[in-house]
């Protein structure tokens, strides 16, 4: 029997209708494909949601990050001060301009950057001298420049604390990215996420709060750098441009026409969507707060509404984490490590010279964190059975 056909719980589902389905056969009737009425529609319903004046959908959360940099004008061996403890996206698309990821650790609750140690690498960096080399990699920095932005990520679903971050912003005259990919929905304060930076991005992947299949948006209030971003998306063509004229290097960052009415449905249906993920995330809050060995995710003070995005435990120091995961696996119940700490890639090592022991919390929160099945379609009675496992799993010797 394979490991697929065993699996009793889903790993995540997209919660698709058919008003979805109709949507997208409505494009194929049509002669848009691409950059048609869709995706203005879509833009339109995120600035009627986040407030801010442009909304622009992109081909991928990744490609959104990717745009932000050039908008904030990184150059090759510029710093941005980021987190090892997030998907490999966010740290890449610096390294896609050459720049220098500089991590700080993270909270150990929450999973987000720790503000206080983002101030410290601020100054030290800003100063420059013996303190500067603590933040810095052991190798491959190319004639490193000067500290231009910080990339903060909402980790799973939970925005960063982001009244310091913009403090430390404005002192030393830093660009404040938003990684909201995973947050959707959330809260800061009572501020959406997606709009506590400069700019935000969203992520559409199938396992997201809405999904386009592949798709991302970016959000910000600065006409001049949306202006910048619309264009690089689409090749590079400035307001004015023809077809074959380029005013910019630019990609293919566009979002489809297919995508974005799939995302116009989901966005209609997100109040609903947030609602039953919040749901599944009370039942497993619930049968698991018994059980020996598992911490719950945390929330902050600061989070005035949380996007779950993953539901992901952490197991009490002394219990494998991957010995459990494997009883689940025999038991039919699909389960993932997050995250696998950035700096500890194979790629990062080589080109950095990062070591265990860089950044303690961020590895232990690795070591210990494992996503359980979840998603809007997630049932009671699934929950139920993951619990139960997840009880069998740990009492094995």
């Amino acid at each position: 029997m394979s490991v697929k056909s065993k699996i009793k719980v889903p790993m995540s589902s997209p919660d698709l209708t058919d008003a979805e389905r109709q949507a997208v056969l409505g494009v194929l009737n049509t002669p848009y494909l691409s950059m048609g009425p869709q995706i203005g529609q879509f833009e339109a319903a995120f600035r009627e949601y986040t407030g801010c004046r442009h909304a622009i959908g992109v081909s991928t959360g990744t490609a959104g990050l990717h745009l932000c940099l050039r908008a904030a004008g990184i150059k090759p061996g510029d710093l941005v001060i980021t987190t090892p403890f997030s998907f490999v996206a966010s740290a890449n698309v610096i390294l896609y301009e050459q720049a220098i990821p500089i991590f700080v650790d993270v909270d150990p609750q929450t999973g987000n950057m720790d503000p206080a140690q983002v101030r410290q690498a601020a100054h030290d960096l800003n100063a420059g001298g013996m303190d500067a080399y603590q933040w810095l990699p052991r190798q491959g920095l190319n004639g490193a420049g000067r500290l231009r932005a910080i990339l903060a990520v909402d980790v799973f679903g939970q925005p960063a604390d982001y009244d310091p971050l913009r403090q430390v912003a404005r002192e030393y005259k830093l660009a404040l990215i938003e990684d909201a990919c995973e947050a959707l929905g959330g809260e800061y304060q009572g501020q959406k996420a997606g709009t506590l930076g400069d700019y935000g991005v969203f992520a559409f992947y199938p396992n997201k709060q809405i999904t386009t299949g592949e798709g991302g948006l970016i959000v910000t209030n600065d006409d001049q750098a949306a202006a910048l971003m619309t264009a690089l998306r689409n090749q590079g063509r400035a307001p004015g441009d023809t077809w074959l004229q380029h005013t910019h290097l630019g990609y293919n960052y566009r979002l489809d026409e297919l995508s974005a009415a799939l995302g116009v449905v989901q966005m209609a249906r997100l109040e609903e969507l947030l609602t039953r993920r919040q749901q599944v995330a009370g039942w497993y809050n619930k049968y698991l707060a018994t059980v020996p060995g598992v911490e719950i995710p945390y929330i902050a003070p600061t989070t005035t509404r949380v996007s779950w995005f993953v539901y992901v435990i952490r197991l009490e120091h002394g219990i494998q984490r991957d010995r459990v995961a494997q009883s689940l696996e025999e038991q039919g119940i699909p389960v993932r490590p997050y995250f696998l700490p950035i700096h500890l890639q194979p790629y990062m090592v080589d080109r950095f010279d990062y070591r265990t022991g860089d950044y303690p919390v961020t590895e232990d929160l690795g070591e210990r964190g494992l996503a359980l099945p979840f998603s809007s379609k997630t049932t009671r009675e699934d929950v139920k059975l993951v619990c139960k496992c997840l009880q069998t799993a740990i009492r094995k010797k």
